[in-house]
């Protein structure tokens, strides 16, 4: 484990001495507070069954940095390292291979997790301030940012892999963002496909990052979807392990 946390403390500091990692801080900080603010208009233009937390969670104001941050933060992990040389000294130091792909990883979770950590200040300033629970109930808190941390956890294994497999940060960036939108796109089916309960439209639903969040948003908690992140989390870091020990040997 020792090895393992110096591992991960020199891919936070890594990450936070690029500055591309305050112009992402500052870029989110700005969106997510414009985002914010468009969900305090929405409900001030009258009586409306949405709350806060739904009304924060579901615009294209929270899906646009939300995907787009993916990429930024996973682009240089492993394809920057390989071109500059520096992964040669990982492969080649005392110590296993899963203990630099978890800590690289781990690295990337905690920066996303930082990313969106302000956001739980803006729901504690609108109670305040307003004298109004953002959400229905503790369970649209928790459903809201558990669902963002399986999916930011799925997602940012797909990064690093796509990091992994190249050597050039804008071609794991472009990866990365089209795999995703791929699964979006999939998702998005749910929402063309009539509400019959359909087996298609079920099994769209099931990769839905939307519908998803719409319903863990609203307190509403489906094991499924919990199941698939989790299960495709370990399956892409799975094949990262793989990949990472590929390189390894073929050096």
């Amino acid at each position: 484990m020792r090895k393992f946390f110096i591992l991960f403390g020199r891919e936070v500091a890594c990450a936070f001495r690029q500055p591309l990692a305050y112009v992402v801080l500052f870029f989110f900080l700005l969106v997510t507070g414009f985002n914010f603010q468009a969900g305090v208009t929405l409900l001030n233009q009258g009586d409306s069954t949405t709350t806060m937390v739904e009304a924060f969670f579901n615009t294209v104001y929270f899906w646009f940095p939300f995907t787009l941050a993916f990429p930024l933060i996973t682009m240089r992990v492993f394809a920057e390292e390989a071109r500059s040389g520096t992964i040669e000294m990982l492969m080649t130091a005392p110590v296993r291979d899963y203990q630099v792909v978890l800590a690289k990883y781990a690295g990337c979770v905690f920066f996303f997790a930082v990313l969106w950590a302000p956001s739980a200040i803006y729901f504690v300033m609108f109670r305040q301030i307003v004298g109004i629970d953002p959400g229905t109930a503790v369970g649209s808190y928790v459903g809201a940012y558990s669902m963002l941390v399986l999916m930011g956890m799925f997602f940012l294994a797909i990064g690093c892999l796509a990091s992994a497999l190249t050597d050039n940060q804008i071609v794991a960036a472009i990866m990365t963002f089209a795999a995703i939108l791929f699964l979006f796109f999939i998702g998005l089916l749910s929402f063309l496909l009539p509400a019959t309960g359909s087996f298609l439209r079920e099994a769209t639903y099931y990769f839905s990052p939307i519908e998803h969040m719409m319903d863990f948003s609203r307190g509403i908690f489906d094991t499924r979807p919990v199941v698939f992140y989790l299960s495709s989390t370990l399956a892409v870091l799975f094949a990262l392990f793989h990949v990472f020990q590929h390189r390894r040997w073929k050096a």
